[in-house]
């Protein structure tokens, strides 16, 4: 929006996280009561993967907003191009792999050779013939996730901005201010060692680990399980702090995480447009409450947006059911990281540059 409509970066904020929220709806809505029959009737959405990733993301976000005030401009940019880049490059090599694994499997279809058919890995994509055991809508991890939303947003709301704007009168940067913020850190622990040790969540991780194996070439060892259940909430607050230090939100950047440990393209997809849900729903909430300017336009851009992202969605979804190729998600992914990188770090070069003119400070300052 700074870009292209010339906002200021603060209006810009605002107006992002209603038009991410309306995109997130669209996709949650689409694919919220849709099977994954690879996973025995569960749904699209990874609700384990999401409980698992969420409070270490969400914290991240916080740790990377404060992070993005104390650096300067020119090491964000740099930070943001060299991260941007390697996350693009790995994501189409990932494509690239799942393209060819899909050429392969049409071949063999073609050559009508059903054993080797059934030796193969999994297909990427999931097909309605493919659906097996009764449909289970986990509205128990769903709640757990709500209650987490609930209470870092009411922490949020208590804390207020670094301008002050809170339901209380707290001063900004000051004791109670810090006391509010880091209450997202035992949060945060508690509850990703309750999901993580949960038994629930555990099997849960078994299963779908096996299913990935089918889908990917990937070599795990037999401690790949344990493995992968503690390195998801590291990578998710690796994440949240690169995405609040670029300001663009965690979501585009734990995507091309997941695909790297195998995590199929279309629950890749699904559970982190659940995941943006939260957090984009938890900023422009906040933005609402404490009284924004232009909520009505910020309103119409959300419902455009809506709009355009269930077209997308029909139109990928048809796309994908014609070619029979997953791995179209995974470039998009890639070719909307690559011109982000582009885009972004274009115009951080050019404040850094403006910043050098005009003799500007450019180097660390503190939080507040």
């Amino acid at each position: 929006m700074t870009i292209v409509a010339g906002l200021e970066m603060k209006t810009a904020s605002s107006f992002s996280a209603f038009m991410v929220t309306g995109v997130s709806v669209a996709n949650v809505g689409c694919n919220l009561f849709v099977r994954n029959p690879k996973s025995g009737g569960k749904t699209l959405i990874d609700f384990d993967l999401a409980l698992t990733l969420q409070p270490c993301l969400l914290l991240g976000v916080s740790l990377g907003v404060i992070c993005n005030r104390m650096f300067p401009n020119w090491l964000v940019t740099s930070l943001f191009a060299v991260f941007l880049a390697w996350s693009t490059m790995k994501t189409c090599k990932k494509g690239r792999s799942y393209w060819n694994s899909e050429s392969e499997r049409a071949r063999v279809r073609r050559d009508g050779d059903e054993d080797r058919i059934e030796g193969a890995r999994s297909p990427l994509l999931i097909k309605e013939g493919e659906e097996r055991g009764k449909f289970r809508f986990p509205w128990k991890k769903l709640g757990v996730l709500v209650i987490i939303w609930l209470l870092f947003f009411s922490i949020y709301l208590f804390r207020g901005n670094k301008y002050g704007q809170g339901i209380i009168s707290i001063k900004p940067c000051g004791a109670l201010y810090w006391i509010l913020s880091s209450l997202q850190i035992p949060l945060s622990i508690f509850f990703t060692l309750l999901i993580c040790f949960s038994d629930n969540v555990q099997s849960s991780h078994s299963s779908h680990n096996q299913d990935s194996e089918k889908d990917t070439k990937d070599v795990r060892t037999n401690h790949g399980e344990s493995l992968n259940k503690f390195m998801l909430p590291v990578m998710a607050l690796l994440a949240g702090v690169l995405g609040g230090l670029f300001g663009i939100g965690g979501g585009m950047l734990i995507s091309p995480l997941l695909l790297q440990i195998g995590i199929a393209p279309e629950v890749t997809a699904a559970t982190c447009s659940f995941m943006v849900l939260f957090s984009s729903s938890m900023s422009a909430i906040q933005y609402l409450l404490l009284g924004m300017e232009h909520a009505g336009t910020a309103a119409i851009f959300a419902m455009v947006c809506f709009i355009a992202s269930l077209v997308g969605l029909v139109v990928v979804k048809k796309v994908i059911a014609k070619y029979g190729r997953a791995s179209i998600i995974v470039f998009s992914v890639g070719i909307v990281m690559a011109l982000s990188t582009i885009l972004i770090t274009t115009h951080g070069a050019l404040n850094v540059w403006d910043d050098f003119v005009f003799g500007r400070y450019m180097g660390f300052k503190l939080p507040c």
